[in-house]
This record gives structure tokens, C-alpha cells and sequence, in this order.
């Protein structure tokens, strides 16, 4: 069922991680989430939300494995869209693999593009080759993990192909600048809504993480902006808002064409 005048719930997940350890995690969150029940209809989790962004095998999860099975039992138990990133190995390798389970187990999956060499993802994980976007209570949604953010190329709305962009993140502390900045250029530049959800706390290479997990509007403003604690925010974004702005500033319109190879 469509929400009235095109509403659609989004949950911001922003929470600590424990470090490499899955089950942890799924205790830790399956408590959290039943504050959501019937409250709303997209659930987001921050980047590697089960581990933290580590490079190793341990907590690595295959594609149909119990992890994957969690979320599939946590989306139906909530009736929701839930989406975040998981270790997943498949044919021997490694990817930072964001899933989008629907609350009839159903799974759109995007393996993240851009892996940050700075880190040494490049090192253990596989890149990804095609972008996700699915289609859910009438809304085209897009889906993005961290360092993706930093390539504009990649996030292009092509023929207003999505109308909300989600990119899920371990961005440390040291860069929430960027991490801010250019979420509010995705959406301006794309003319759709942006959430990005991001961790909070310390991880095993002491880096710090201090949230700043937001919703913007397409035309960049923030609708609401966690700061530096684990929270849980419901917010409505409306796609008959979106639909005016679009008709009313058609910049897509003038857009250069291109394809990606």
C-alpha cells in the first residue's frame, strides 16, 4: 500500500559496532529494531553493519547464509524494507555487498563500486560492476556504500532514474566534512532525496566515527541530522514534494549525455 500523498518512513539505524563479531551485532540490533514495528517503511544500517569495516574473512557471510537470513527474518518481522552492507564470499571472493531485503525475503543486492584503497579495501574485496536501484511502495531507490559518494559519475541520476539515494557508511571522524558536504551535493545535483547513515564509536584500528547520519531533500537541505551518539530517527520524505520541485526546476533536462562503460 502507497502511504498517502506518496509519504515513505525512512529509519536511520546509527549505532556502535562490535568488531568482527555477528552475533553480537544481531542481538545488539534485533532489540533495537522492535522499536520500529509498524512505524515505518524503510530500515537503514550503517556500512558493514555486522562487523565493522574490517579486511578479513572472519564474519564473512555466503550469499544465502545466516546473516543474509537475519535480515530476511528482521525485514518480515517489521514488514519493511531493510538494507545494509555485509562481508560476503562468493566463487572464492570478497565483496562489501549491500543488501535491500523486502518483507517478502525478496533481496536486491549492490556490491560496492568504489573500494577505498586507503584502507586496503581494493586488497581483499572485489569491486562491483553495476549500480542497484530498485523500486519499492512507488519510490526508485538507489543504493550506495561510502566511498562511492566521493565519485559523482557513478551516483548520476540518469533520465530520473531514482528518486532517493541511499549510501550507507563507516566514514571516520577526521573527514565528516566531506561526508556532509558531498551528500548535500548528490542530492542537490540529482534532484533527489538523500539519506546516508553512518556508525558511531571507536573500531579495532582506533579509528573514530561520530555518526552525522542524515536525510536531505533534493534540494539540499537536512531534514534532520544525527550527532555523535547511537539513535534511532524516523522521517518522512514525500515524493509529490519531489515530483513538483522536478517540474518546476527541470534541470535534468539539460544534463550531458553520456553512458558508463
Amino acid at each position: 500500500m502507497v502511504s498517502p500523498n506518496n509519504q515513505l518512513r525512512v529509519s536511520m539505524v546509527q549505532t556502535s559496532l562490535v568488531w568482527e563479531n555477528p552475533a553480537a551485532n544481531c542481538a545488539i540490533l534485533e532489540e533495537k529494531l522492535q522499536t520500529l514495528q509498524g512505524k515505518t517503511d524503510v530500515v537503514v544500517l550503517p556500512e558493514m553493519f555486522l562487523t565493522g569495516f574490517s579486511m578479513s574473512a572472519e564474519g564473512a557471510e555466503f550469499p544465502k547464509g545466516a546473516q543474509v537470513q537475519w535480515m530476511q527474518m528482521m525485514a518480515n518481522r517489521l514488514d519493511v524494507l531493510l538494507v545494509g552492507s555485509l562481508k560476503i564470499k562468493e566463487n572464492n571472493q570478497f565483496y562489501n555487498r549491500l543488501l535491500a531485503v523486502f518483507p517478502d525475503g525478496k533481496i536486491v543486492a549492490y556490491n560496492k563500486r568504489h573500494l577505498f584503497r586507503m584502507g586496503n579495501e581494493h586488497q581483499f574485496y572485489s569491486p562491483g560492476e553495476k549500480q542497484g536501484i530498485l523500486t519499492y511502495k512507488s519510490w526508485n531507490i538507489a543504493l550506495f556504500v561510502c566511498y562511492d559518494l566521493r565519485f559523482p559519475v557513478w551516483s548520476r541520476n540518469v533520465q530520473k532514474a531514482y528518486d532517493l539515494a541511499i549510501y550507507v557508511a563507516n566514514w571516520p571522524a577526521a573527514r565528516a566534512h566531506a561526508w556532509s558536504t558531498l551528500l548535500k551535493a548528490r542530492a542537490i545535483e540529482n534532484l533527489a532525496y538523500v539519506v546516508g547513515v553512518n556508525r558511531v564509536g571507536k573500531d579495532a584500528n582506533d579509528l573514530v566515527y561520530q555518526g552525522d547520519s542524515v536525510v536531505i531533500s533534493f534540494k539540499g537541505e537536512e531534514l534532520i541530522h544525527l550527532l555523535d551518539e547511537e539513535a534511532i530517527h524516523t522521517t518522512s520524505i514525500s515524493k509529490e514534494s519531489l515530483q513538483e520541485f522536478r517540474d518546476k526546476f527541470p534541470a535534468h533536462l539539460d544534463a550531458d549525455a553520456f553512458e558508463l562503460n
